[in-house]
């Protein structure tokens, strides 16, 4: 069957995605046995598209290049479960930017679109952080597919390893480096240079935001394990219940003291048990060279899974990125018409 695909959010994830679709398109079709239209392409700042007959991506792609809006496009109007059904869209990719708060406007348009039986991709960890259980069931109930694998890790498949490529091990833990930004500042700070500095140089090449807090006190990472909680372990974390300590306090001193005991210090995120007590965290300290986290550099992330039947399973890769990310939306795309 043909994907229709809406796409809401064309910013830099959303435009990979159309430029990963039209680039791959002939290996896509003849690989992967995988065709698609895009049918419609939401973004607030941008305008709306839409044609049933499917849009032509490298029109968007060279307007948006150029105007960054879609107006000589011939935008329409219409409420977004509107031009969904006028467009017979059968499933969406959201990525429209992360609200923590209230998961919104993802969360509302993921609902829009299961309600009506209509498969979704998202890369947006507000809607899965405030709402995960009320969205699993309401695709269930409509008999549509709900995947995130660019939740955690980008395009990494740790999702898709934990619910497919380990099947029938019990997890008896995790520990991981889940925020890229702080690994690449850790990274410079393990150099010599201060937080200050370090931070700049993530902003100065966009892993971090003009507003840092995100990354650098814990938080993003501290969602990515309440969403691993929910995946592995089918239990509720509060994220505000996530014993958390961020980086901005982290010394020249530490760095250097970690050396001398042959560590290094990483920003680490995990469950682990005791005496069957969940506990879960975030924090940084020293990880002894040894230890396969010690190694990941720069902005990539890594996990090691800790199973009954595997052992330690330690997966490295792309923690964000454009592309990357927007690689796991094609692949859930691809699963989900598969």
């Amino acid at each position: 069957m043909e994907a229709r695909i809406a796409l809401v959010g064309c910013g830099n994830v959303g435009t990979a995605l159309l430029e990963l679709l039209k680039r791959k398109e002939e290996y896509l079709k003849s690989r992967c046995g995988f065709e698609y239209k895009v049918v419609l392409v939401s973004d607030l700042m941008k305008g709306t598209l839409m044609d049933p007959e499917g849009i032509d991506i490298e029109k968007v792609l060279t307007e948006n290049s150029k105007r960054r809006s879609f107006s000589a496009l011939g935008e329409v109007a219409g409420t977004l479960g509107e031009l969904m059904e006028a467009a017979r869209v059968n499933v969406l990719a959201e990525c429209t930017p992360t609200n923590l708060n209230d998961g919104e406007p993802g969360l509302s348009h993921i609902r829009d679109a299961l309600s009506r039986g209509i498969s979704v991709t998202t890369t947006n960890k507000g809607p899965l952080a405030v709402a995960f259980d009320d969205l699993v069931a309401l695709a269930k109930r409509n008999g549509a597919e709900f995947l995130y694998e660019g939740v955690v890790m980008s395009g990494t498949p740790l999702i898709d390893m934990i619910k497919n490529g380990i099947v029938g091990c019990s997890v008896l833990g995790f520990e991981g480096i889940l925020n890229g930004t702080t690994n690449f500042m850790l990274g410079k700070m393990a150099n010599g240079e201060s937080y200050a500095e370090a931070l700049a140089d993530a902003q100065s090449l966009g892993y971090a935001e003009t507003d840092p807090t995100g990354d650098v006190d814990g938080w993003d990472a501290a969602v990515k394990v309440a969403i691993l909680g929910k995946i592995i372990y089918g239990k509720t974390i509060n994220v505000n219940d996530i014993a958390r300590t961020g980086i901005r306090e982290l010394m020249p001193k530490q760095m250097d003291r970690a050396k001398e005991h042959g560590c290094v210090v990483k920003l680490v995120a995990g469950i682990n048990f005791d005496s069957a007590k969940m506990n879960a965290y975030v924090m940084p300290r020293e990880v002894p060279c040894e230890d396969p986290l010690a190694n990941v550099g720069g902005a990539a992330n890594a996990i090691t899974v800790k199973t009954d039947n595997l052992g330690d399973i330690t997966l490295t890769g792309p923690g964000a990125g454009r592309r990357e990310t927007a690689q796991a939306l094609l692949s859930d795309i691809i699963r989900i018409m598969g």
